[in-house]
């Protein structure tokens, strides 16, 4: 099993999640969250005084698939979210040792 994380722009949210529901994936986290990469954020007017804005809100995606739906998963997120400016988000794929399902106990990718 591996964990996808996935921070996205805001307004590609429905999107994302559309295109992950065409390759199968049903269940996700999604969190709103605000950070910035390589652009640093940005500077905004304000009645008249500059603002340097550092922190960009941001959709955080958090799931966890069998492993042969890595690429689908990704290959979905990529199509949906990319609008190829800056800022467009990343991708992180990473292990996932157990998943324990609370209500029945379930194991495994039977958890997921």
């Amino acid at each position: 099993m591996k964990k996808i994380e996935a921070i996205i722009k805001p307004f590609k949210l429905e999107e994302v999640k559309d295109a992950l529901a065409e390759v199968g994936i049903e269940g996700m986290t999604v969190t709103e969250v605000k950070g910035f990469g390589r652009q640093k954020g940005h500077t905004e007017i304000y009645r008249g005084s500059e603002y340097t804005v550092d922190f960009l809100p941001k959709i955080k995606l958090e799931l966890v698939v069998a492993d042969k739906q890595v690429t689908p998963a990704v290959n979905a997120i990529i199509k949906a979210a990319k609008t190829g400016k800056i800022g467009d988000g990343k991708i992180f794929v990473s292990n996932v040792e157990d998943a324990i399902r609370i209500r029945t106990e379930e194991k495994g990718e039977q958890a997921v």
